[in-house]
């Protein structure tokens, strides 16, 4: 495996474990990437829990709960659709953590608005709010998928991190 992606997949699993927490991932460009990275570290069992593949709109709708008003209102790829995303992922495991993935990876598929390489991120910690945002990436489709995954698991890492100075601070 790529040395960065394992080397981001070995911080994300001994945050989680310092919290002793699990992860669930909803992805759809990225098509189980993250889970497959998270996967591929030894012990992983300890703090990923599960990992939902929502490609369809359909699929957004029955595993993770996003509503029909919010895909036909923001589309797929928006920051409304990926906070329903993790917050559905979390809700639905029994996981801690949750990130979700949605965007355009290419090489068709883009618009004005939302062009190839638009990509929408979202991370939620169990009893908190998802926060959201959206990141544009250049390259082929490998190149910005790898780029989500990239992105997603540091978004995770910042997520821990600002809830343990959260904690400590309150402490």
């Amino acid at each position: 495996m790529d040395k960065e992606l394992e080397d981001l997949s070995v911080r994300v699993g001994a945050a989680l474990l310092e919290r002793k927490s699990m992860l669930a991932c909803a992805e759809s460009c990225t098509g189980g990437w993250v889970a497959e990275v998270v996967t591929a570290t030894g012990g992983s069992s300890q703090w990923f829990e599960r990992g939902y593949v929502s490609y369809s709109n359909a699929a957004k709708q029955e595993l993770l709960g996003v509503k029909a008003d919010t895909l036909r209102q923001d589309g797929a790829v928006s920051e409304a659709v990926v906070r329903e995303m993790a917050a559905g992922a979390l809700r639905r495991s029994h996981a801690q953590a949750a990130l979700a993935i949605s965007g355009v990876a290419g090489p068709s598929g883009g618009s004005p608005g939302k062009p190839v390489g638009t990509v929408c991120f979202a991370w939620v910690l169990q009893g908190g709010a998802p926060t959201a945002e959206t990141k544009h990436f250049p390259g082929d489709r490998e190149a910005v998928r790898k780029q989500s995954v990239v992105h997603a698991l540091q978004g995770l890492l910042r997520k821990l991190a600002e809830a343990s100075t959260n904690i400590d601070a309150s402490s």
